[in-house]
């Protein structure tokens, strides 16, 4: 069984954690992700992309009403939930922005802490600091499915090779990175970015964004994207909100790796830095 079927759900995410919760519950419940096998959703997919409201509408592990929903859909439709982002509290007062992944029958199997802050200063144009309210975690994450093992990470962690290339080697072969690029960021690296990551690990990589809105502060690209092994795209829509189900074949990672062994011929004897001071 080599084949798997995602679904990508590019929401609008609305000022309201429950109108966001009852939108999700009904893209499920409409037809449009039949076939499905994972379901794969935004950044923040319930919370406006704002640093001071991620305390706000955070929520501890297990307790709260959106990871109470992913649970209780996967098992209602019997799918996987790779859960985008929300944020999560903790009992000493950190907030996180957290991944939750659900199995078939609700099943909480993985989880992944946003590992690379996203603090930027672009000469006065832009300024965004996630660190102001939120906490890096401090794992990279892998979790079992069915088919293969595969990973997370969360937006601005695609931009260090490590975040990818440590599930990879860990045996990772799809890893899904849930991502708010903004509208400089976007046109520029979106991308570029999930294409690199798919060649040099030679997996799939899966880059799922909450829609474009531009009557909010912090505007989302959209633009969600599949890559292959051989960095093609297979699949990318457009800034609007939406739905794609698409079909990857994991047989292809072994092809390709197979025709360019990149894995197999690293050399780890000399990745070391010399000289340097």
């Amino acid at each position: 069984m080599s084949k798997i079927r995602i679904a990508s759900l590019q929401m609008n995410v609305l000022q309201d954690k429950y109108d966001n919760i009852e939108q999700l519950a009904e893209i499920l419940a409409s037809g449009k992700t039949d076939g499905a096998d994972i379901i794969s959703l935004g950044e923040m997919w319930c919370c406006p992309y704002q640093t001071d409201l991620f305390p706000v509408y955070a929520e501890p592990e297990q307790q709260g009403d959106a990871w109470l929903a992913m649970s209780t859909l996967a098992r209602k439709h019997n799918v996987y939930i790779v859960g985008g982002s929300i944020p999560e509290s903790d009992s000493e007062g950190h907030t996180y922005n957290t991944c939750y992944v659900f199995d078939r029958q609700g099943n909480q199997i993985g989880k992944h802490r946003k590992v690379h802050l996203f603090d930027i200063y672009a000469h006065g144009e832009q300024v965004f600091k996630e660190s102001d309210t939120l906490t890096g975690g401090d794992s990279f994450t892998t979790f079992d499915t069915e088919w293969c093992k595969m990973a997370v990470n969360i937006c601005f962690d695609i931009r260090f090779p490590e975040s990818s290339r440590l599930p990879a080697l860990a045996g990772a072969r799809v890893i899904f990175n849930p991502a708010s690029f903004n509208m400089t960021t976007g046109p520029a690296h979106w991308e570029l970015g999930f294409r690199q990551r798919a060649i040099e690990n030679q997996i799939y990589m899966v880059g799922t964004a909450d829609a474009q809105d531009p009557s909010v502060g912090y505007v989302s690209y959209g633009h969600s994207i599949i890559t292959d092994p051989w960095g093609n795209v297979v699949m990318q829509m457009d800034e609007k909100p939406g739905v794609e189900v698409t079909e990857i074949d994991l047989d292809y990672i072994d092809t390709i790796r197979a025709k360019l062994p990149l894995m197999s011929a690293r050399r780890t004897d000399v990745y070391e830095l010399k000289g340097v001071e």
